[in-house]
């Protein structure tokens, strides 16, 4: 019967070397050597929330008001292109096809916020709070004037659209619940990126550039 049983991993396979007694005293060693798939239990797929995200309808015209870095949500509370699938947003060059923003209609965001248009160029921008590469679409449900500072500002925001972006392309998070993280509070998201988080993004962006 067997005395001791050793098992080596290496990274192709795992190898079972099994120490018996044979009936004439004398010890004898077998092994088994399968692959580490034959080992060790697959590692599940996460499961997604695919469910519709939803969205409140926009209830204010005039008198909007900014909260802190985030827009009024009674004037903003996001809104996306119906028709928007994960497979159309991760194709490179996707926002150039839908990107519709005329000056009219930035000048009546601008003026629902008592904002003056034009601002100095990099003190302001009128921004999509559901990015157009998370499916956001160019309501003015959508749009806000986002200043640049004081920080977080929209050049931070741009870090958050790309992380979600990234992390709902690689199937880490679903579409509707990416759109939802950003349209709540997208500061809360950035806050919960890290040092090499920030890095990676930024060096992965080129055109990102600090204040």
């Amino acid at each position: 019967m067997p005395l001791l049983l050793f098992v080596i991993a290496a990274w192709a396979s795992v190898t079972i070397f099994v120490l018996s007694f044979s009936p004439q005293g004398q010890v004898e060693i077998a092994h088994v050597e399968q692959g580490i798939a034959a080992v060790l239990p697959a590692r599940e797929a996460p499961v997604l929330d695919l469910s519709p995200a939803v969205f409140d309808a926009r209830t204010k015209t005039t008198s909007c008001l900014v909260a802190g870095a985030l827009p009024d949500h009674a004037c903003t509370p996001g809104a996306i292109f119906a028709s928007t699938t994960l497979e159309k947003i991760c194709v490179s060059g996707y926002t150039k096809t839908v990107r519709n923003v005329p000056v009219s209609l930035k000048k009546k965001v601008y003026q629902a916020y008592g904002v003056p248009y034009p601002q100095k160029t990099g003190t302001y921008e009128a921004d999509h709070l559901i990015p157009l590469e998370l499916g956001g679409s160019n309501d003015i449900a959508n749009l806000f004037p986002e200043a640049g500072s004081p920080t977080p500002g929209f050049k931070e925001k741009d870090l958050v659209e790309n992380y979600l972006h990234n992390e709902a392309c690689a199937g880490r998070v679903s579409l509707p619940r990416a759109q939802e993280q950003i349209a709540t509070d997208w500061v809360a998201v950035y806050k919960k990126l890290t040092p090499d988080d920030i890095r990676a993004l930024k060096a992965q962006y080129s055109n990102w550039a600090p204040n």
